[in-house]
């Protein structure tokens, strides 16, 4: 039987009426009836998908989102690609849905409003609680405090600069959390989603051609980012308006890592994009992508697939079990993530699978830091703002 967690039960006089929803209310983020005169726009079956901004409840951080069109395109590379590794193959074709893609990487602005709340469910432990389980659908558990902030944060911790050293599982909970008090759905990619918004309509090792010739334009990486992370989107957008898809931090996925790419996808099978997934039974290795400020160019290539490492990644880690939400060594400092929402929402099964754990070890380590009073759980829903604000 799973071990519990207590988590902080909302009190009645935290439900706010104002939050329900308002008769009259603004349309579906993103949605336009009419053709937009300027910027990119999707054409859907009830309108136009069309840029939008978010401002992130309880705050005055914002993120914008960018439509990205549908299509269809061959994941991996060719054989006679440059610097192609054996794990970029065979190549396939995948069919990608309309979404709306972050414009830039999320930044350390919008994950400290995340990191916030681990102080806060502790100070909601301490006003009532209930048990419930880690998984349930409306839980997520906040990070816990760095272990060696000056470590993590030795290149920077401007709010413009990308939010580095989050594991896989941290992001996924960033996602859910933003999607409940949002309402909306968010989650990190499948590496097909990204590898097709990484090339925004190309074929060629990067998105703005065959070779590195142009990627002072485009890409912060190691011969011209020498003081770490730099400030996200101060580079040239790809043909979406996406910026940073190539360098700058590598960027999660939710896939397992697999060594023999996607041999084991079947080619005589219509492929989407959401299902091109093999999901992880361990922490680790899963599958980041577009290359870090620290790499070389070749590594920063459309079709590039990195690996990650826990024992290497948390080898400085001193606790146990080591933490299920940080990295502490290299080069986790270039590693972050993008948001990512269909343009159609994806079932509630469908969903789920992209902000759990889904390696038991994960969970079981989630449970146990738990359990020692080393971590924080807590239930997310469009009321947990103004209960927030007001206890504070």
């Amino acid at each position: 039987m799973r071990l519990s967690a207590y988590i902080f039960c909302l009190l009645s006089v935290f439900l706010c009426p104002c939050l329900q929803a308002k008769e009259g209310a603004s349309a579906e983020p993103g949605m336009s009836k009419v053709k937009p005169e300027d910027g990119p726009s999707v054409k859907v079956a009830n309108g136009y998908m069309v840029p939008y901004e978010v401002t992130i409840p309880g705050s005055e951080v914002t993120f914008r989102m960018i439509p990205v069109p549908g299509g269809t395109f061959k994941i991996g590379s060719p054989e006679n690609e440059a610097d192609r590794g054996d794990d970029e193959g065979p190549q396939l074709d995948v069919t990608v849905d309309p979404m709306w893609v972050g414009e830039k990487e999320v930044s350390w602005a919008e994950y400290k409003e995340f990191m916030k709340l681990y102080d806060i469910f502790k100070e909601f432990e301490g006003r009532g609680f209930r048990v419930v389980e880690v998984d349930a659908v409306d839980a997520i558990t906040a990070p816990t405090p760095l272990y060696d902030p000056s470590y993590t944060y030795e290149y920077g911790e401007e709010p413009n600069q990308p939010a580095v050293s989050m594991t896989q599982y941290s992001a996924q909970q960033y996602t859910k959390w933003l999607s409940r008090i949002l309402g909306q759905q968010y989650r990190i990619p499948t590496e097909a989603e990204w590898e097709y918004s990484c090339r925004a309509g190309t074929d060629t090792a990067y998105s703005w051609g065959k070779n590195a010739d142009q990627i002072d334009d485009y890409a912060w990486y190691f011969d011209n980012a020498e003081d770490g992370t730099l400030p996200v989107g101060t580079k040239k957008p790809n043909a979406f308006g996406l910026y940073d898809m190539h360098g700058s931090v590598a960027e999660l996925t939710v896939n397992a890592y697999t060594e023999d790419g996607y041999t084991t996808f079947d080619k005589g099978k219509p492929l989407n994009a959401t299902e091109l997934v093999v999901w992880p039974e361990t922490s680790s290795p899963v599958v980041i992508r577009g290359g870090s400020w620290e790499m070389d160019p070749e590594q920063l290539r459309s079709a590039a697939r990195l690996s990650s490492d826990d024992e290497e990644w948390k080898e400085e880690d001193p606790n146990f079990p080591k933490s299920p939400w940080w990295f502490t060594n290299d080069p986790a400092r270039g590693i972050g993530f993008r948001l990512f929402r269909s343009y159609q929402p994806l079932s509630d099964k469908a969903i789920e699978n992209f902000w759990k754990a889904n390696a038991e070890e994960v969970v079981d380590d989630v449970e146990a830091r738990l359990l020692g009073g080393r971590g924080v759980v807590g239930q997310v829903d469009k009321s947990l703002p103004e209960a927030i604000k007001k206890s504070q």
